[in-house]
């Protein structure tokens, strides 16, 4: 179960961009642990230094300080690599709306510098971070990979873009890439500060500091929280997949579906806190309801996730125990 039988040939390099973010950094955690060989490029602009401090003295560990926006980097970065695990991007829907020629730039151009360089670098599979806000308006529940709405943020078409760039390159190039929708990823080392943290860790800080969340709308929402464990495992199994995964997206979630009211008032309940939330406005950009059908994920990447809400949530609480 999960990714412990994963395993890849003695100095397997790869390089996890975004490698100082919160999927990154436990990317990279994970990979040295392997016993792979792991460069991380950043350019700190979201991700932290002291995610990965912890890996400065790891012979197998190498940091570049640098910006995927700049396709000299991405050549450098991606010279003697086998697989990419591209995690650089900007996040946040309502941040998008605020920044929509950043997020162009960055999120779409910066990953076509990340394909491109990896193709010329002869690297064996470029995987990458996509989101389930690919779905947009699509009504129907579970979500289901090829049934799209229309796009709701700048930040989803994005993504959408990146999908598409990933088949050109497949297509044309030869580049066997993966998408991977990440659906509400949590857990440690998610940065529970600023506007536009995610809503677990920034509830988790909050009731720990005696302080009122907001929830914004009614709290009837319901998302389809994937703790980090099981982003891992798709991650490296996508590495491995057969060619009939390349230049397809895939969603990563657990499958289940967890409304916002519920683990508000679970994680009060956890923190033997008695808090009520403030309700605030929806936010736009936002989709109301979401929760993955993973059937493709397992039939074609042998993504068999084994860490559910319940006890992914434990050890997201524990671990903000300890660390904040």
């Amino acid at each position: 179960m999960g990714y412990r039988d994963v395993a890849f040939p003695k100095n397997t390099t790869f390089l996890v961009t975004g490698g100082a973010g919160f999927i990154g950094s436990n990317l990279c955690e994970s990979l040295l642990k392997l016993g792979c060989r792991v460069r991380c490029l950043d350019d700190l602009s979201t991700g932290k230094q002291t995610n990965v401090d912890l890996f400065a003295d790891n012979p197998n560990y190498t940091f570049i300080k640098g910006d995927i926006k700049d396709l000299d980097t991405c050549l450098t970065a991606c010279e003697g690599v086998d697989y990419v695990l591209n995690q650089a991007a900007w996040g946040s829907v309502p941040r998008s709306i605020e920044m929509p020629l950043f997020y162009c730039v960055n999120n779409i151009q910066g990953t076509l510098n990340m394909m491109e360089a990896a193709r010329q670098r002869g690297v064996k599979k470029f995987v990458y971070a996509s989101s389930s806000s690919v779905y947009g308006d699509e009504p129907n529940l579970p979500k289901t990979e090829g049934r799209e709405g229309n796009l709701l943020s700048p930040y989803a078409l994005t993504k959408r873009c990146d999908e598409e760039w990933a088949k050109q390159y497949t297509r044309h190039f030869g580049l066997p890439t993966v998408g991977l929708r990440y659906f509400n990823v949590f857990g440690r080392r998610q940065d529970p500060d600023g506007a536009y943290a995610a809503v677990i860790p920034k509830f988790i800080k909050q009731l720990m500091n005696g302080e009122r969340p907001t929830i914004y709308g009614d709290g009837q929402q319901s998302r389809d929280f994937t703790y980090i464990e099981n982003v891992i495992e798709a991650n490296l199994k996508a590495c491995l997949a057969g060619t009939e995964a390349d230049g397809e997206a895939f969603n990563i979630a657990y499958g289940g579906r967890e409304y916002l009211n519920d683990i508000f008032f679970g994680l009060t309940k956890a923190l033997g806190v008695d808090i009520q939330p403030i309700y605030g406005s929806e936010r736009p950009g936002d989709i109301r309801h979401s929760n993955a059908d993973i059937s493709k994920a397992k039939r074609l990447l042998g993504y068999n996730p084994d860490w559910n809400f319940e006890r992914g949530i434990q050890a997201a609480i524990e671990w903000y125990r300890e660390n904040l």
